[in-house]
């Protein structure tokens, strides 16, 4: 598996955005998670909250049922991790400002272009079935009311019956 497939398993979803852990990231530019968000901490000002944001303890939770971690109080966090949109996954790149750091930079923007490119196919794909759902939709109603018109046409008529003598060669008609 490569790095930039691995990276795209790590990548989360969460308030409407693509974002991976502190930890994950860490692991990635070759450091601990504490010494990466030491970094992080001491060069704050450069991560608005669109590039970083920690996690609410409910995301975590939330997250923590879909990927393996630890649970606190066998070796796991003691703080709620931090989260890093595309942007900030290339800005912690120059915080650590590391080989590392910067070769693996690259591994995460095509993680996250990659990613956004998905998003957009498939919820282009979303659009597109709707509209067709739509018109199937209005054409199923158009053909019913056709066939309501149609079918009467297509019944044969019933003859009321007539009283008096039949028409044609019969043996009572004289």
């Amino acid at each position: 598996m490569t790095v930039e497939t691995q990276l795209q398993l790590r990548v989360q979803r969460v308030r409407d955005e693509s974002v991976i852990l502190d930890s994950d990231l860490a692991a990635l530019y070759g450091v601990s998670t504490k010494r990466f968000n030491e970094a992080f901490k001491r060069n704050s000002r450069r991560f608005p909250r669109d590039f970083a944001f920690q996690l609410t303890a409910e995301e975590f939770a939330a997250l923590r049922s879909q990927i393996a971690t630890s649970n606190a109080g066998r070796g796991g966090r003691r703080y709620l991790p931090w989260v890093f949109t595309e942007h900030g996954a290339v800005m912690a790149a120059s915080i650590l400002n590391s080989e590392r750091a910067v070769a693996m930079s690259t591994y995460v923007v095509r993680a996250f272009v990659r990613l956004r490119r998905e998003m957009l196919s498939s919820t282009t794909l979303e659009i597109r079935l709707t509209r067709i759902e739509k018109d199937l939709l209005t054409q199923n109603a158009a053909l019913r009311a056709l066939h309501q018109k149609i079918m009467p046409l297509l019944l044969p008529e019933v003859d009321e019956p007539r009283h008096g003598r039949k028409l044609g060669f019969h043996r009572g008609n004289r």
